[in-house]
């Protein structure tokens, strides 16, 4: 039986593209979303965010850069606000 899923940001900053590539590519692993250049998220039970944290400091080893591994309760997901501009071409 799985755990509760709360929903999961990922943000990094990391300089080497090599390593952001694979970063990103491990956040997809996990079935997160890419909702920014170096911001993924979607829901994960504690568990899978356990896993998601330990592969992610694997990926990173020694290079240089920050990850943050975020996750929202319920009550906060829903309070959640977002602001979408798309251009439009003229």
């Amino acid at each position: 039986m799985r755990g509760q899923e709360l929903l999961t940001f990922v943000v990094y900053d990391i300089a080497d593209d090599r390593v952001r590539f694979r970063i990103a590519e491990v956040c997809k692993d996990y079935g997160l979303d890419h909702i920014q250049y170096s911001v993924f998220s979607g829901p994960l039970d504690a568990t899978r965010r356990s896993e998601l944290f330990a592969r992610l400091s694997d990926t990173l080893g020694r290079a240089e850069g920050r990850i943050i591994v975020l996750q929202l309760c319920e009550k906060d997901a829903r309070a959640k606000r977002e602001i979408v501009q798309i251009a439009r071409s003229e």
